[in-house]
C-alpha cells in the first residue's frame, strides 16, 4: 500500500512496482490508510511522512496500536535525510527509509529486502506455534505415566507392597527421584508452552499476599530443612493485598524459595520480606539467600528459557533452567517486574514488584 498526498508519487511508484508484479493500493491521508488497511491488508506500507492530516508517523503509530503484532512493516518516503528525522521514524515504528527522488533499482531492492524478512518472520511464527504446540501436547500425555510411576515407588518406598531390603529401597528411592525430577520438567514444559501461545489464563482477585507467602515458607522449611536450612519470615505488620492470580503467585514464590533453598550452602539463612509502596501503589516481595550470587557475565542469562548459570545446587539438586523464565512470564503478566541483585556480603536478592490494582 502506497500511502501519500503527491498523486505524482504514487503514480511514480506505481509504476515501478507494478512491472515487477506487486498488486498496489493507493491512500492520499493517514486516516484513509487506516481505512483502506483493513479492507487490503497489505504486506508492506510505503507512507509519506508530511500529509494533511496525521503525519506519517502518527499514522504508524495509530496501525501498530491498532493492528499489532500483524500490522504491516512501514517504510517511510521522505525528502529529509537529517538524523533525527530516521530516528523519528524508526521510533514510531518504521523499519526503513526510501529517499526523494525515487531510484527504481534501490526501490525495489529494499522492498524484496523487507518482504523476504517479513516472509522469514512469519515462517518462524508458525514454526514457533507448532513446537509449542508440539511441547504442549508431549508434556500433557507424559505427565499422567510419570506421575504413576511415582506414585508407585512412594508406595513400594512405604513397604505397602512388602519389606524391602536396602538395596531395593535405595533403588526404589532412586526411581522415585528420576520421576518427580522429568515430572517437575514435564510441568515446566507444559507451563512454558502455555505461556508462550498466549494462553495463559488469570484468575484475578484481591488476595493477602501476606499469607501467601507465610503458607509458602512454611511449606519449604520442610525442605530446607534437610539441609539445616532455615528460612524467616519478615512478617510485615500491614495487609498486602494486590489483584492476582493466587495459584500463579503461588508458584512465583515457591519457585524462588526453591531457587533459594537449593542453590545456599547448608546450614545458612534464608529471609523473606514483603512490604507494600501505597505511595507508588505497588507492593513487592524479596527473597534473599547466601548462595554465590550472579556472576556478571551470566546476568544476560536470567530469566530466560534454559538459562543455566555456572552456579551448581549445593546438595545435587537438579535444575531445568525454566524456572526463572516462567516466573518472569508470570510477573510481566500481572503488569509487574522481576529483578535480581546481588548482596553486598554474599547471597543475592531476588524481588518481584506488582501494582496493588489490576
Amino acid at each position: 500500500m502506497i500511502v501519500d498526498d503527491d498523486r505524482l508519487s504514487i503514480r511514480i511508484l506505481g509504476g515501478i512496482l507494478k512491472t515487477e508484479g506487486y498488486v498496489c493500493a493507493e491512500a492520499h491521508t493517514g486516516e484513509g490508510a487506516m481505512e483502506r488497511y483493513k479492507e487490503f491488508s497489505p504486506d508492506l506500507i510505503l507512507m509519506d511522512v508530511l500529509m494533511p492530516g496525521i503525519d506519517g508517523f502518527e499514522t504508524c503509530r495509530r496501525m501498530k496500536q491498532a493492528f499489532g503484532d500483524t500490522s504491516a512493516p512501514v517504510i517511510f518516503i521522505t525528502a529529509k535525510t537529517d538524523s533525527d528525522d530516521v530516528v523519528k521514524g524508526l521510533t514510531a515504528g518504521g523499519v526503513d527509509y526510501l529517499p526523494k527522488p525515487f531510484k527504481p533499482k534501490e526501490v525495489l531492492a529494499r522492498i524484496r529486502s523487507h518482504l523476504q524478512s517479513q516472509a522469514l518472520l512469519e515462517q518462524l511464527t508458525k514454526a514457533n506455534a507448532a513446537k509449542n504446540r508440539f511441547l504442549g501436547m508431549a508434556a500433557h500425555d507424559l505427565r499422567n505415566p510419570l506421575a504413576s510411576i511415582r506414585g508407585f515407588a512412594e508406595f513400594l518406598a512405604e513397604g505397602a507392597g512388602g519389606p524391602l531390603n536396602a538395596d531395593q529401597l535405595e533403588m526404589v528411592q532412586s526411581i522415585h527421584g528420576a520421576s518427580q525430577a522429568m515430572l517437575d520438567m514435564v510441568n515446566e514444559l507444559l507451563d512454558v508452552a502455555t505461556i508462550e501461545a498466549g494462553e495463559l489464563k488469570l484468575n484475578i482477585d484481591q488476595h493477602n499476599l501476606r499469607d501467601l507467602v507465610a503458607k509458602s515458607v512454611a511449606l519449604a522449611n520442610m525442605e530446607a530443612a534437610k539441609k539445616k536450612t532455615l528460612i524467616t519470615f519478615v512478617l510485615p505488620t500491614e495487609a498486602i493485598a494486590p489483584h492476582i492470580d493466587a495459584a500463579k503467585m503461588k508458584q512465583v514464590i515457591d519457585n524462588l524459595l526453591s531457587n533459594a533453598v537449593k542453590y545456599s550452602p547448608p546450614g545458612s539463612a534464608i529471609t523473606v520480606l514483603a512490604s507494600n509502596d501505597t505511595a507508588a501503589g505497588t507492593c513487592s516481595v524479596a527473597v534473599r539467600d547466601q548462595g554465590p550470587g550472579i556472576p556478571d557475565s551470566e546476568r544476560d542469562k536470567l530469566f530466560k528459557d534454559f538459562g543455566r548459570l555456572s552456579s551448581k545446587p549445593t546438595g545435587g539438586e537438579k535444575s531445568t533452567g525454566l524456572g526463572l523464565a516462567i516466573v518472569r512470564k508470570i510477573v510481566e503478566a500481572h503488569g509487574g517486574t522481576i529483578t535480581a541483585e546481588n548482596l553486598p556480603d554474599r547471597g543475592c536478592e531476588f524481588r518481584f514488584t506488582l501494582p496493588l490494582t489490576q
